[in-house]
């Protein structure tokens, strides 16, 4: 582990040994200097941790070494010296910047302790940049590739949102093409970090839950609430809220979430205290909103309420421009993640990619890839390594006859053999397809329950 350089600013060169030698006992390494304008040099040329300066001196004093820091080097932790008795003008400093104060004559004791925190403090304040860093790089609109025109103008529209942080926004878009993607990406563009984002997908919980796990509630309220529990609105107060698979929500929680966009209040289960909803809504659903609404399994007031600003992400199969870029962009994230060389993608396994039909979108591809980086040694990914078949399918048709009550579909499958899930998967999938990604459709059709689709 390296050992934390600290320098120490003083014009008094007496003062100057005795702080550099009772560091050098506590175990830290130090470098000295004997003003401002010296301090400053040597930040430029090496890496400092932490700065111990004298408030009084000539030429640049304290407080002027502070606000040039602040400037050049933010992050980096400044503790000032002062006299005994001079507690205001330390006050003054910290206030300008500085992390703490030592007082004369400093007691080697409270020296280690205060150098301890100061250099904890800016190791978290350098990981949290760190962090901050890495996942802005991956929710921002710049990490969405596309070269498609339509992608490219829902895109423009989302950054336009962005800063509307009291808009609801609704995300459009079959399973798989990306919605929370988007969804992270409009909250990092209004809010400036990553951080702050909850997520709840509203067909995974079952209902009697999902009203608990969305307003919290309070000890007692039901049997087993042993104790109050904060729900996901809470949680995201000055963040965003994504309310993924909306369109599942039970017609009586659609009630209260109306109240929740109309008012932007909420109320704890068990509670008549209204708390803030003080969180940007953005919902999703692979849904069509309009019809559930029409048919009446969808409050059609609550539709108008969460459609302000819709966006709607093309299905990959209408925009299959972009999969050589989505190709290159997922091998760059497979290069690093596997350690592997990966040279690229062969002609014939791109015809097959450009020619699949693609039921599961960009995650499909994304899981396609995946399996096929694993597979190759070092050549180009051939069809061999994608595991979709070839460019027609094996399950080549599907008919439906809709003159009677039911539907009947009849499945056409090449004499190629399948184990039996996958020949439920391909029946699952197909019948998703044919039914536009509505999976509550797909169940009805084949008689099960929608988490079907989840778990194949």
């Amino acid at each position: 582990m390296m050992i934390p350089t600290i320098l120490i600013v003083d014009d008094d060169e007496l003062s100057v040994r005795m702080l550099e030698a009772q560091l050098g006992e506590a175990g830290f390494a130090s470098v000295t200097a004997l003003s401002g304008v010296e301090a400053l040099g040597i930040m430029e040329r090496q890496p400092i941790d932490l700065v111990i300066s004298d408030l009084v001196m000539h030429e640049m004093d304290g407080l002027e070494l502070i606000q040039q820091i602040r400037k050049r080097y933010q992050g980096i932790p400044v503790v000032v010296v002062t006299a005994n008795g001079s507690v205001e003008s330390a006050v003054d400093a910290m206030r300008r910047g500085a992390y703490d104060y030592l007082e004369k004559p400093i007691n080697p004791v409270i020296l280690r302790i205060t150098v301890q925190h100061a250099l904890t403090y800016h190791h978290v304040i350098r990981e949290n940049e760190q962090i901050k860093g890495l996942l802005g790089e991956r929710f921002t609109f710049q990490s969405i590739v596309t070269v498609n025109p339509a992608m490219k103008e829902m895109l423009r529209l989302a950054a336009k949102v962005a800063s509307a942080r009291q808009t609801t926004v609704a995300i459009y878009g079959e399973s798989g093409s990306g919605k929370e993607v988007l969804a992270r990406a409009i909250h990092f563009a209004g809010n400036g970090l990553p951080t702050g984002f909850v997520a709840v997908n509203c067909a995974a919980i079952p209902e009697h839950l999902l009203e608990s796990e969305l307003f919290g509630h309070v000890r007692g309220a039901f049997t087993g609430a042993e104790r109050d529990r904060e729900g996901k609105f809470s949680l995201a107060r000055g963040g965003t809220i994504l309310l993924d698979e909306i369109g599942d929500m039970p017609l009586p929680l659609q009630a209260k979430l109306l109240r929740v966009l109309q008012e932007r209040v909420f109320e704890k289960i068990g509670s008549n205290t209204p708390l803030p909803a003080e969180c940007r809504i953005i919902v999703a659903t692979n849904h069509n909103l309009a019809e559930q609404a029409s048919a009446g399994r969808f409050r059609e007031d609550l539709y108008h309420r969460i459609n302000v600003f819709p966006l709607t992400i093309p299905p990959l199969r209408n925009r299959k421009d972009d999969i050589p870029l989505l190709c290159e962009h997922a091998l760059d994230h497979l290069r690093q993640h596997l350690g592997k060389a990966l040279p690229g993608i062969s002609p014939e396994a791109m015809e097959i990619m450009l020619n699949h039909h693609w039921p599961g979108n960009v995650r499909e591809l994304r899981n396609c890839l995946e399996r096929a980086a694993i597979l190759t040694e070092g050549e180009l990914i051939r069809p061999s390594h994608l595991g979709i078949g070839p460019a027609t399918p094996p399950m080549t048709s599907v008919d439906n006859d809709t003159s009677g009550d039911s539907t009947t579909y009849t499945l056409t499958v090449s004499n190629d053999l399948l184990s039996l899930d996958a020949l439920t998967n391909r029946i699952l999938a197909v019948t998703l397809e044919r039914c536009n990604g509505n999976k509550s459709r797909a169940a009805q059709l084949l008689k099960i329950g929608r988490k079907a689709f989840y778990r194949s």
